[in-house]
Parts: C-alpha cells; sequence; structure tokens
C-alpha cells in the first residue's frame, strides 16, 4: 500500500467516531492499527477531499472465552495446559481499576487521550496516564505529566511535563510517586522509551508540540477541514539513565521517497538495546539507525519484526516474532512468525499481540464477545490453544474518549 492510500485512510478513519466501511474487516483492523500507532501521515499528501461511504453493520466474531470465565483455567498451549495461578485479571474493568497481569508481565499503566480545541482552532491532543500502585495494587490517574514511558522492573518511570516539547526528563519512583531527578536537555523532548535493559533512554526532540494539529495546515475531510501536524522533529538523545548524560544527533522528520511524513515518529530501542528502531508510514515501515542517526542493516532475527502492527516484537527466547493481524472478511486472528524468514508458526486468536508473557503465550487485544470491531479487551493467547482468556472488559470504540485507553505492560 502506497502513501497516498495510507493518507487516505488515516482521513476516513478520522472523519468520525465509528470508523467508516472498508473492504472487510481485515482491511478495517490494519487500518485502525496503523491510525492508532502512527503518529501523522504525509501532510503535503493529505489535501485531497476524500468520501467516505455510510457505515455498515459489524461481522460477527469467533473467539469467545474458555470456560474459566477470565480467571485463567483451561488455555491450551503446545507441551502441556497452562495453569491459572499467575494471571490476575478484571474482566468488568474498562478502564481497569485493579491489577491485571499474567505471570511477570504487568499492565504498569494505561493513558486516555481528549483533544483540547485550541482559540485559533488549532487541537492538541493530551493525554492522562493512570499508573499502578504497587502497594494498593490499583490504578491511580496522574494528570502531571504528557508523556510517561516505565522502566524494567517497574521501579522507575521516565516522564515529561505538560508543556511539550519539554525542557527536562524526570525520573519518578513508582513506589513513591515523586520525582528523584531532572535530567536537563538542551533540545525540547516529546518522546521518551526506555531500553531493554532499562539503563538508556531515547528522547525524542522536536521545535513544536507533536501533538498539535494546525489549522494553518488544514485538510479537507469529506465536506470537513480538519487541521493537521506539521513537520517538527529535530532529532533524538541517547541518555545514561544513571548519570544524565546524553549525545544528541539531528534527525528531521523522516522524509524518503518524495513527501514529508508530519511531525515525524517517537524512536526506541531495537530489541537488544544496540540499534534504535524509527517506524516510518511507507515501505518497509521501519527503518533500523545506530546511536549516531545513521541508517543501518535490519538484524537478521529482526527481519519479520513490526512494532507498529504486532508491537510484542521478539519472543523472549528469540524463537518466535509476533505477526501482523491474519483474520478473514469475519474472524479476528493473529500470528506467530519464524523470526529469520517470516514463515508462519502459528495462527492464534485475537487482533494484536502487545506483549509476550512467555514464549508460548501472549497479550493481546481482541474484540469482546458480542461487541463491534473496535470494541476490544486484553486478552491471553496460547501458540496451540484455540481459547482465549478475557484481562479486561472492553474498551468503547470512541477516539479520544476516557473510555478508551491505551496500555503500557512492563516486566516487574
Amino acid at each position: 500500500m502506497n502513501v497516498e492510500e495510507l493518507v487516505r485512510d488515516s482521513l476516513r478513519e478520522q472523519a468520525a467516531d465509528v470508523p467508516p466501511p472498508r473492504s472487510g474487516f481485515a482491511d478495517r483492523v490494519l487500518a485502525e492499527r496503523r491510525r492508532r500507532r502512527a503518529r501523522t501521515l504525509a501532510a503535503a499528501a493529505a489535501t485531497a477531499a476524500l468520501v467516505v461511504a455510510a457505515a455498515v453493520g459489524v461481522p460477527a466474531m469467533s473467539g469467545a472465552d474458555g470456560p474459566d470465565n477470565g480467571r485463567g483455567q483451561g488455555i491450551q498451549v503446545a507441551g502441556g495446559e497452562v495453569s491459572g495461578h499467575d494471571v490476575q485479571s478484571h474482566v468488568d474493568q474498562s478502564p481497569p481499576r485493579d491489577r491485571i497481569a499474567v505471570g511477570d508481565q504487568v499492565l504498569a499503566a494505561y493513558s486516555t487521550s481528549k483533544k483540547v480545541q485550541q482559540p485559533n482552532r488549532d487541537e492538541i491532543v493530551e493525554r492522562t496516564y493512570s499508573v499502578l500502585n504497587q502497594q494498593t495494587g490499583r490504578y491511580e490517574v496522574d494528570e502531571r505529566w504528557s508523556f510517561l514511558a516505565v522502566a524494567p522492573g517497574m521501579r522507575t518511570a521516565a516522564v515529561l511535563e505538560r508543556e511539550l516539547p519539554a525542557p527536562r526528563i524526570g525520573l519518578l519512583d513508582l513506589r513513591t510517586g515523586e520525582v528523584t531527578r531532572w535530567i536537563p536537555l538542551a533540545q525540547g523532548v516529546g518522546g521518551l522509551f526506555f531500553s531493554p535493559d532499562g539503563s538508556k533512554l531515547v528522547a525524542t526532540t522536536y521545535d513544536k508540540n507533536p501533538d498539535r494539529a494546525y489549522w494553518s495546515h488544514k485538510v479537507q475531510v469529506n465536506d470537513d477541514l480538519e487541521p493537521w501536524r506539521v513537520p517538527c522533529r529535530t532529532g533524538f538523545a541517547v541518555v545514561d539513565v544513571a548519570t544524565g548524560a546524553s549525545d544528541w544527533h539531528a534527525l528531521p522528520a523522516y522524509s524518503g521517497g518524495g513527501g514529508n511524513y508530519g511531525s515525524g515518529e517517537n524512536l526506541r530501542f531495537n530489541t537488544d538495546g544496540t540499534l534504535l528502531y524509527e517506524p516510518i508510514n511507507m515501505a518497509p515501515g521501519v527503518v533500523y539507525r545506530d546511536f549516531d542517526g545513521r541508517k543501518v542493516t535490519v538484524p537478521a532475527e529482526e527481519a519479520h519484526v513490526d512494532l507498529m502492527f504486532a508491537p510484542a516484537g521478539l519472543s523472549p527466547d528469540g524463537g518466535l516474532v509476533a505477526g501482523p493481524f491474519a483474520g478473514g472478511v469475519r474472524t479476528t486472528a493473529t500470528q506467530v512468525l519464524d523470526p529469520r524468514t517470516g514463515k508462519r508458526v502459528a495462527k492464534l486468536r485475537g487482533q494484536e499481540l502487545l506483549a509476550w508473557v512467555d514464549s508460548r503465550r501472549l497479550i493481546a487485544w481482541d474484540i469482546a464477545p458480542g461487541g463491534g470491531e473496535y470494541e476490544n479487551r486484553l486478552v491471553l493467547v496460547g501458540i496451540g490453544s484455540e481459547k482465549t482468556i478475557s484481562l479486561s472488559g472492553a474498551r468503547t470504540p470512541k477516539d479520544h474518549s476516557s473510555k478508551r485507553w491505551e496500555p503500557i505492560f512492563a516486566r516487574s
């Protein structure tokens, strides 16, 4: 799919609270993943007016809960049955109020978002985070931060204050809720990700708020005009968490292949933390870079990693990789692949694979029984299993709603 098609899809999806119909259920789910995870698409290519058809009925979904009623009993994986002793679920809660976890993979926090209209008709998408209180086991709203990333071990989060781009990074003690240290940066920061071992942060820098859409760069969607984001990424810094030392490198918003691609994507570390991973909104979908910002060859073991469509990435043992949506017109399914060949190894239930619990089980989004295609809830799926275990209640399909939340997982 070329960038023009991606732009058209993105604008169609943004044109209404309930997304419009597409050629099939699989296309709609892929477009939802693309819309929700990509920060922007090409502003220049997005000026064409679009015609969106009327909504149609939602297809019926397979994938009912197992006999455990969401408490973790009965899921089958290759090699035997998995017990439910390590599952904490709250199938009646959305957003969650109480701790959700499977093994040491924990829902450490989640965010909701809202659009804030500005006097000049600009719009800013503001996130609000709910963070797990590890003493009470409940999620507590913390409105201080515009961006939050949780380190492995769940002792520390990196945070940015409300006004973006932010001049400093806070290190938040997740046990006390207090910032223990501030790390100043000369360039304003708009996004953060920890390395897999938690020793480093990659801070993506901007000269404007990357979550702001500008009326001066409006685009036409159906019969309406909407504000649009502009290229504003300036670069990135790799930050040593222990010392606060950082090394900044210029890296404007990706523009390979002609045109520009919105405000730019937040960079993140690859699987072993030796390279940086930049999602882009055109083929091949990702660019790997070294810590100086230079493009490098994709590592062989990560040739089929796609964090936009399958955020779980490589399995803990490196033997499998989460694959994209594999459902049909009226069914949901996901897949896991051989990381070197890309060949399908197993087909699972669900819509999107979010996090590996171990090398046989994953946490995924899937449609709640009887729900619409965007009313999804967290589930546990396993290789070799036809069952799912519900972990949460279903989200609302309405974007920028207090009941549509984005999970942040971390190992405890």
